[in-house]
């Protein structure tokens, strides 16, 4: 193949000024990598994604985490019915964590919603893989792999599996391909009644070149899509003998307890560990930059000598820190800039300058921890230049890269093994880098594999944390109420751009993000800035509608004219919830709407106050616009695990700085919903037709707003920081006017 110019200025750029000439033109495809490195015993991969035995049975390899979102078989799914395969001889595979299972696709889909311009998509296209490659990035996140992988990778790997095993069975029967068609993993020809099973035709299809855009299925021709089908990964997890990373065993393994510097970013500066050395099973006291260690022959003898190891970190500036400094901080901030634009239209200063009536609003929420069932942990055997890696985990690539990068071995020295995660959230991300470091830095003092586990108290307060967030509001009012400008700073940093912009027809906007920096570690949590932002303004589009005297749902459906799908999902929830009926006395309904990872969701939420004052939530009505429902069991239950994990922050999450370090300690100081407080959910899934949105996050940021817009609805008190149950609502004011 002669290499273009394009292609050559591509391959250069990815390698950060190096010269990497014509790796597209000289490498092997996907396809025939997979045959040349993985197929073994007669197996054929006829695209990178899938391969046929010689029994027919076909197996789909999926390369994103399985975290209990229920992806694996989603994906599947999709590549099954392009494939037109038995769904009954289908296994479904975790992708190696190798480069062959980059996800590229994940690039090029970020890129476009992020707002990469037009011109350069093509630029994109041709590098995502490289960069998906050079990067490590095998990442399960954002509400992604059934929107980009699964949309994108998967059903084009289905379809051109297909029409390359047409074309094979054709060229054996001497036909034409117009006139084969294909089901339950055969090839027909019905003009002459012949039929060949897939098997037999693997080995053929796998010498072709996967065609590039192979013709996909239009919606009413789908046969495993849209159908809800159960979840391969649910029989392993209910008889126990799911594998998780902190599963990992061996009669020679070792376990190391870890204690971290108390305040983030200082450092070790003294140890004496000689009361641990001389308990039992103890063998190994290791100083570490910003921690300490034990290792020991079990887990309860590490951890609890480690509470015997006298660890003295280094003084700071940020001892004496606390919330209310933070918060003070960002109130400063706010006060004495500007910040830096988010979005811009028309002339918002203007229009509160002549208004007839301006209303204010500031509002907060703190820091929050990820919280995952499964503690952190990480087990690393390093030895004769290779290690082995296990750890739960929503980047494998990344992960084995990292320990790579620490331990000083090539990344091909790396062999992960999968596992199932116990929760991710985002916790589990590559950024989150303090347990596999310090993990890999403890394993390479010994040669046999050594387990490092977090306890929950290190998990809760060495997480990576979702950034509290101070939000101040204004918007303008003309004379007969209707809203003239919309005015919002913020504190930062911005994690996912757009997250704090409306979809209401407010002609002038003036939304900007203003510096918020703490010495707190801050990262990805489940549905990032949405989970702040949407408390934000759908709470203070609910002031602006009871200011202007009008029903919030009214208000909402007034202001998205230009936005069906938010109206038809609002009109879906609204009536499903009884929106405008009567209530049991004592009881409101609170609403809100959020467009999130190309996902649409209303929510309606039935709330009342307990004897005691407190605020109960009885039942969640919500709507989604996906596009379309790839497994609509799936569907509901992801939104299901959304509202709650949105519910319980709502309610109790907190993480609280005292003296530069975090105060919870557990779940007793951190609060969950439970299935005796759980509340009834029930999901409507509105199916659109436009592109595949997300699901694992879409549902959280929603809940919180509509809850509080209940508690104002029914106490007449604005609650504009959370959680809930920080307020007081025993001096109630009488019911608020709709």
């Amino acid at each position: 193949m002669k290499i273009s110019r394009r292609r050559f200025i591509v391959s250069t750029a990815l390698v950060g000024g190096g010269v990497l000439i014509g790796y597209a033109a000289t490498r092997p495809s996907r396809h025939r990598r997979a045959n040349t490195e993985l197929a073994q015993n007669g197996e054929r991969y006829v695209t990178s994604f899938i391969k046929i035995n010689p029994d027919n049975r076909v197996t789909i390899y999926v390369p994103h985490s399985e975290m209990g979102q229920g992806v694996h078989t989603s994906l599947s799914m999709m590549a099954a019915d392009e494939l037109d395969a038995n769904w009954e001889l289908v296994d479904i595979e975790q992708a190696p964590a190798i480069d062959l299972f980059a996800n590229g696709d994940l690039v090029k889909g970020f890129a476009k919603e992020f707002g990469v311009p037009s011109f350069l998509e093509g630029l994109i296209g041709a590098a995502a893989f490289k960069v998906a490659e050079v990067m490590n990035l095998q990442i399960t996140g954002g509400s992604s792999s059934v929107r980009y992988t699964g949309d994108v990778a998967m059903r084009t790997a289905g379809a051109a599996a297909r029409e390359m095993l047409i074309a094979c069975a054709a060229a054996r029967w001497g036909v034409s391909a117009t006139e084969c068609t294909t089901a339950l993993s055969h090839v027909q020809h019905n003009a002459s009644g012949r039929s060949i099973a897939y098997g037999e035709l693997a080995a053929d299809a796998a010498l072709l070149e996967p065609p590039e855009a192979p013709v996909l299925k239009t919606p009413d021709q789908w046969q495993i899509m849209g159908k809800a089908i159960s979840r391969n990964d649910i029989p392993a997890k209910v008889d126990g003998t799911a594998p998780y990373g902190i599963d990992a065993h061996s009669e020679d393994m070792l376990y190391a307890a870890i204690q971290f510097a108390p305040v983030f970013g200082t450092k070790l500066v003294s140890v004496d560990g000689s009361a641990a050395l001389a308990r039992r099973g103890v063998k190994r006291v290791i100083e570490l930059e910003d921690a300490v260690a034990v290792v020991a022959d079990n887990y309860w003898r590490a951890k609890e000598a480690l509470k015997l190891v006298n660890a003295v970190f280094e003084t700071s500036e940020f001892d004496n820190v606390s919330s209310v400094d933070i918060f003070a901080g960002f109130d400063r901030s706010l006060a004495a800039s500007d910040g830096d634009t988010d979005k811009e239209q028309g002339d918002a200063e203007s229009a509160m300058a002549t208004a007839a009536d301006v209303i204010e609003g500031n509002y907060r929420v703190p820091f929050l921890a990820h919280a995952a069932m499964e503690p952190m942990n990480c087990t690393v055997h390093i030895q004769n230049g290779k290690a082995d890696l296990w750890t739960s985990t929503q980047d494998a690539l990344g992960i084995k890269g990292r320990v790579a990068s620490i331990a000083g071995l090539p990344e091909t020295a790396v062999n992960f093994h999968h596992s199932y995660l116990g929760g991710g959230f985002g916790r589990r991300l590559p950024f989150n880098w303090n347990v596999i470091d310090h993990a890999t830095l403890i394993a390479m003092e010994f040669d046999v594999p050594v387990k490092t586990v977090l306890s929950r108290e290190d998990d809760m307060q060495q997480d990576y944390y979702r950034p509290a967030v101070s939000s101040n509001f204004k918007a303008a009012f003309d004379g007969a109420g209707n809203v003239l400008a919309w005015h919002n700073r913020f504190t930062g940093p911005i994690q996912v751009p757009g997250a704090s912009h409306i979809p209401y027809a407010i002609e002038n906007q003036s939304i900007r993000v203003v510096d918020g920096p703490t010495h707190v570690p801050i990262a990805a949590w489940r549905s990032v800035d949405y989970s702040q932002q949407t408390f934000f303004t759908e709470s203070f589009i609910d002031e602006i509608a009871h200011r202007a005297g009008k029903n919030p749902y009214q208000l909402r459906m007034e202001l998205l004219q230009d936005h069906p799908r938010h109206r038809k999902v609002l009109e879906v929830a609204a009536a499903a919830a009884g929106y405008g009926n009567d209530l049991p006395e004592g009881r409101a309904l609170g609403i809100a709407v959020q467009e999130s990872f190309g996902s649409i969701v209303a929510e309606v939420v039935e709330v009342s106050l307990d004897a005691n004052n407190r605020a109960v939530v009885h039942k969640v009505t919500c709507a989604i616009d996906c596009g379309r429902a790839i497994n609509p069991d799936t569907v509901e239950s992801q939104v299901e695990s959304g509202i709650i994990f949105g519910l319980t922050a709502a309610l109790y999450g907190e993480i609280s700085i005292e003296k530069g370090r975090v105060a919870q300690n557990n779940f007793p100081d951190y609060e969950m919903v439970r299935m005796a407080t759980s509340p009834e959910i029930e999901v409507h899934i509105v199916e659109s037709g436009e592109a595949l949105g997300g699901l694992g996050e879409p549902a959280t940021p929603p809940i919180a707003a509509a809850v509080t817009n209940a508690l104002y609805i029914l106490t007449g008190q604005r609650v504009r920081e959370l959680p809930i149950r920080k307020h007081d609502f025993a001096r109630a004011n009488s019911l608020a006017k709709v």
